[in-house]
């Protein structure tokens, strides 16, 4: 057998023997087995519809940078399996999100004060809670965020919560599903300076520090 002959076959050995969780085709079991913002499905990394991932689409082969690594950090379970995050996308001048509708007065259904500064709002200032990883512990307490949705339309809003990403599907949070690590939950007074539909609950858009 010639080398280049030996070299193939050996690379075709490793290939198919090879457990590659890092890439979208590789085998996984749980939702820890994919790097990235990636998702385990029939025992294989995909995209995350959830985060709005790609990587799989433009290259099936794709690894995400070490920067853009945010893997689950365990599951939790109430009406199906859900992930729980302690990271979020890195953030830039355009951040990928999802903006939910958040109702941060007092008496909400399973809703206690806001995180930034243990008070209720009214609805009708531009207030947001951030998943946890984007909340950073507090970090972006009463700074300013700007959100552009798919319309064109931008407004500012000041960030006063956090969005839970760690838990949920518990007393303390209503046995509510935990926060994805991609939410952006704005009040009804977001939702209306951008021109949104309120009824839709959730929307694409992206989003950037002031």
């Amino acid at each position: 057998m010639s080398n280049l002959a030996f070299l193939s076959l050996i690379f075709t050995i490793f290939i198919s023997t090879s457990n590659a969780i890092s890439q979208c085709n590789g085998l996984c079991k749980t939702l820890n087995d994919c790097d990235g913002q990636l998702i385990c499905i029939n025992e294989k990394c995909s995209d995350d519809p959830d985060v709005g991932t790609n990587i799989c689409k433009n290259n099936p082969l794709s690894v995400p940078s070490p920067t853009n690594t945010c893997r689950p950090s365990g599951t939790v379970s109430c009406n199906g399996i859900h992930p729980i995050y302690r990271c979020s996308p890195p953030v830039t001048s355009s951040t990928p999100a999802q903006l939910t509708l958040n109702d941060f007065s007092s008496g909400r259904d399973g809703g206690g004060a806001s995180s930034c500064d243990n008070r209720y709002h009214d609805n009708s200032e531009r207030l947001v809670a951030l998943s946890t990883g984007w909340f950073a512990g507090g970090s972006r307490c009463d700074k300013m965020i700007r959100i552009r949705a798919n319309n064109g339309r931008t407004v500012p809003a000041k960030v006063v919560d956090e969005c839970d990403s760690t838990g949920g599907c518990d007393e303390e949070h209503a046995y509510q599903s935990p926060c994805k690590n991609n939410i952006v939950d704005g009040s009804i007074a977001v939702w209306r300076a951008l021109g949104l539909d309120t009824d839709l609950g959730v929307v694409p858009i992206t989003w950037s520090m002031v």
